[in-house]
């Protein structure tokens, strides 16, 4: 193995960091509706719970629709062509969403969003893990979960900024004709146009991934991208493994071979992994901050604090998750949160059931909250862009990101008749048993990955299916 300091460290993180901007416009657009919720929600007057539920929920639609085609695209046109279409669909939708005069409109920008997501969240994590270092693999993969949680607490800050006090107990009707309710909610959705054009920019100097190009026969141009990241040794020996590893029969990543049952044991790993990671029910918390928080006796401009501190621990543990995610390992981070998330849920769930309110609601919320950061959110991504064969790793990746999205689908659109059914406390103690059970699963199923090549991870699934 190369030592790490050989590396073209600033040209790596600068590869990284691009990708990375994608994960960062992924949060944002994803979270910025928790703060606007109650101004749009006024503004078009929705009261039904299928309709608030519709609302929140409808921009995963166009997740799933983006992951499924950013699945083939990847593989047949590139990583670099879908970064740059996915920095155009976030620009578009973001301003078109603000702008919106009808509820029918809103909801089409809003999915339109999501396929911007859907792409963003399986090529970003994809191609930094194909120009990654083997040793540097976990933090920089993980950064893209650090630009996604730098994203929600860019949206939970700016919806704090924009909106305006609003006095206690004001009806939906005030609300709504309010500068908060007929522009300020606006203004939200809008902001996300500057990153975005700074990802456009950005995605357009970047290399293609250089696993791409070998695959594709782009020998020298792989070469090349692969010299500048740690010299010609480094590029003829990274070069090499990736031929071998690439059978040539397969090399089209056909999706047929997704149905061998060497791959279906893999992908059901990555699937199982993508539905734990939103199923854990944290999701919920940003999603549905304003209902959760409100519940446990807060006021309007409390909430909207609140939900910017959760996005700050959100971030804090997330930083704490690189340092960690290439020393301690995959497995057990994985192990750890999922004990984690589940205590806190299932205190929550107690908070909820004997009427706490405030700071007891808010503390569990924020223990969850950081024990997600440090493990399910960045290693799910890490996990699911380093357990597949190069040569079907844009299919594979694509099938499990598309059951996270039908994941969080399921998850936030149905917590509202679940919140009606079950209460917050038989909710929270649903989550709680969903991720015992993942703690199950992890330490039976998932095997560790830090410090390995993508051909060597390959090569060891290969030997343990044969087995």
């Amino acid at each position: 193995m190369k030592p790490a300091e050989q590396y073209n460290a600033r040209y790596v993180w600068l590869l990284a960091t691009v990708a990375a901007l994608g994960g960062l416009l992924f949060g944002y657009d994803w979270v910025v509706i928790g703060g606007a919720k109650p101004f749009y929600e006024a503004f078009f007057q929705l009261h039904s719970e299928r309709l608030i539920g519709w609302a929140n929920s409808c921009a995963l639609l166009g997740c799933l629709l983006g992951s499924l085609f950013a699945g083939a695209a990847a593989d047949r046109f590139g990583r670099k062509k879908l970064l740059i279409a996915s920095a155009v669909l976030f620009a578009v939708s973001s301003v078109l969403t603000g702008w919106s005069s009808t509820f029918t409109a809103f909801v089409i920008w809003r999915i339109t969003g999501g396929v911007a997501i859907g792409i963003a969240s399986n090529v970003s994590p994809v191609y930094i893990a194909e120009v990654s270092p083997a040793p540097w693999r976990g933090r920089l993969v993980s950064m893209n979960q650090m630009t996604i949680v730098v994203g929600i607490l860019a949206a939970q800050i700016v919806n704090w900024l924009i909106a305006q006090a609003v006095p206690v107990g004001a009806t939906a009707e005030t609300i709504r004709q309010s500068w908060n309710g007929q522009l300020g909610w606006r203004w939200m959705f809008t902001a996300v146009a500057v990153p975005s054009l700074v990802f456009f920019l950005g995605a357009l100097f970047v290399p293609e991934s250089p696993r791409w190009l070998a695959i594709r026969g782009r020998k020298d141009s792989a070469r090349r991208t692969l010299a500048r990241i740690g010299g010609e040794d480094y590029a003829e020996r990274a070069l090499g493994d990736m031929l071998s590893a690439a059978e040539p029969r397969a090399r089209e990543g056909r999706w047929t071979e997704l149905l061998t049952p060497g791959m279906r044991k893999i992908l059901g790993i990555g699937v199982f992994l993508a539905v734990l990671q939103q199923w854990s029910g944290i999701n919920v918390i940003f999603n549905y901050a304003e209902e959760i928080y409100r519940n446990a006796g807060y006021g309007l401009n409390d909430i909207l604090f609140n939900i910017v501190v959760t996005g700050s621990v959100n971030l804090v543990f997330t930083v704490v998750a690189l340092s960690f995610v290439d020393r301690v390992g995959r497995r057990s981070l994985m192990l750890a949160g999922c004990a984690g998330v589940a205590l806190f849920h299932f205190l929550l769930g107690l908070s909820y059931h004997f009427g706490l309110k405030g700071l007891p609601v808010l503390v569990c919320t924020l223990a969850s909250i950081g024990c997600y950061a440090m493990s399910l959110a960045p290693v799910t991504w890490v996990l699911i862009s380093e357990i597949f064969p190069n040569r079907i790793r844009g299919a594979a990746v694509s099938v499990s990101v598309s059951a996270l999205w039908i994941a969080c689908f399921a998850l936030t659109f149905s917590f509202p008749a679940l919140n009606a059914a079950l209460g917050p406390a038989g909710t929270f103690w649903l989550y709680s048993g969903i991720c015992a059970a993942g703690f199950q699963f992890v330490w039976r199923r998932v095997p560790e990955t830090k410090g390995k090549t993508l051909e060597r991870i390959e090569r060891e699934f290969a030997a343990a299916e044969a087995r």
